[in-house]
């Protein structure tokens, strides 16, 4: 006998599926525009990820100009872009502050709450969420769509069937699925017909062919700061970033490598590989460094010539070590030139699940201006779900939020419109 109890029904007017930051955003939208809002999640608790998110310092966005903030986004730089004329990064700062929760700008230009923490933003938001009307119910997990398109959900206490005038779906990616995001979504919008790019991590880890025992033992986890890495490509060396990245025991991760990875994803998928060149000392130019070493050394070890003359001591020496050719060690010219330029081959990303987070989903051809779904009338589509991706730093975030409430308002806008066509008919 199946565990599901009989099916018990219910109609609201606006249902939000999905309790991260867009759903949240999305529900406040069509709260504030006078809509009764039923919001759905299928964990214990709301917005795990974001907390997930801010156990190091909650990052929450970016005090850059806003062309260059715009840029990040990349090939959906236009979309993402629209999102952000409503609530860009200085409107969510004050967005924040209504919500009592102050905010600075940290040396590198990223904007933090100044508690650090996700948690009391969060707790005061479900605050004023609850105020305005908006019902929250936890445990409902969505099994997609029933007969005349009504909402399934299994919950603690059986199925429970739900007629909604207007939909807004805030699923999440494929990634971190332990804390909810884990595109189960999928089949039941693309039997629906729904135009969807596969999924693919971003955000996420490389595997290189494989680290000494001696680095791993000695150097995974530990972090390499200030580097920059350009990836090599046929035609030449693309632009180099510099930042921090870390290795780890299957490769590298971190910022830097964040910060490229829609780049080198893509290239590893068309060619199964790809070269990146890590330059070890970028503040010192390759001719300095080779006349440097070159200098006599008397009985000074090669590590302890490299620690004083070229600024190269622990993991960036392990590194050189482990990547450099052997003959290069040996020689001034070569060893400057392995510093500036260090071949680092990339063989795979790591698993979709250990990504902070995901590209690809419901495409935006599949999606009307106001992101409703051109084969769900009603049914709208917010946040990570849909095919776009963005580096940390506060990107990620503010995007979520600003399409949250880019597609409230336009949920809420078509709801009146449904409304008045029904009375007038």
């Amino acid at each position: 006998m199946s565990s599901i109890a009989p099916s018990s029904h219910r109609c609201v007017r606006a249902a939000v599926i999905g309790g991260g930051p867009a759903g949240l955003m999305a529900a406040e939208a069509l709260a504030e525009a006078g809509r009764e809002v039923a919001l759905f999640e299928s964990m214990p608790t709301v917005g795990r990820k974001l907390l997930m998110a801010g156990v190091g310092g909650l990052n929450i966005t970016h005090s850059e100009a806003k062309p260059c903030f715009v840029s990040r986004y990349g090939e959906r730089a236009a979309e993402v872009g629209r999102w952000l004329e409503a609530f860009d990064a200085e409107r969510l700062r004050g967005w924040l502050a209504e919500l009592g929760i102050a905010t600075f700008v940290g040396s590198s230009g990223r904007v933090f709450p100044a508690e650090m923490k996700a948690a009391p933003m969060l707790r005061s938001w479900l605050r004023r969420l609850r105020s305005t009307g908006v019902s929250i119910h936890l445990r409902h997990r969505w099994q997609g769509f029933g007969e005349h398109r009504r909402l399934l959900f299994d919950t603690p206490e059986g199925r429970l069937e739900v007629e909604a005038e207007v939909v807004v779906l805030a699923l999440g990616g494929g990634s971190w699925a332990r804390l909810g995001s884990d595109a189960a979504w999928w089949p039941w919008l693309e039997r629906a017909g729904v135009p969807l790019a596969p999924l693919a991590p971003a955000n996420g880890g490389f595997e290189v062919e494989g680290w000494s025992p001696y680095l791993r033992s000695r150097f995974a986890g530990a972090p390499l700061k200030t580097v920059t890495l350009r990836m090599k490509t046929p035609s030449g060396d693309g632009p180099a970033r510099r930042g921090e990245l870390i290795i780890t025991e299957y490769g590298v991760e971190g910022g830097l490598i964040y910060a490229c990875s829609a780049a080198l994803r893509e290239r590893l998928y068309a060619e199964g590989r790809v070269s990146v060149l890590l330059d070890l000392a970028p503040d010192r130019d390759e001719a300095t460094l080779a006349q440097a070493l070159a200098r006599p050394r008397g009985r000074k070890s090669l590590a302890s010539t490299l620690r004083s003359r070229a600024g190269i001591d622990g993991v960036k020496r392990a590194l050189l070590n482990e990547l450099a050719p052997r003959e290069a060690l040996a020689d001034p010219a070569q060893l400057a030139r392995a510093i500036k330029g260090l071949a680092l081959e990339l063989k795979a990303t790591r698993p979709i699940d250990e990504a902070i987070s995901t590209a690809g989903g419901v495409r935006f051809d599949a999606l009307d201006d106001g992101g409703m779904l051109k084969a769900l009338p009603g049914v709208f589509c917010a946040g990570e779900m849909l095919d776009w991706e963005a580096p940390t730093g506060g990107y990620l975030l503010t995007a979520c939020l600003a399409c949250g409430l880019h597609v409230g308002r336009a949920a809420a806008q078509w709801h009146s419109a449904a409304r008045s066509t029904v009375v007038k008919s």
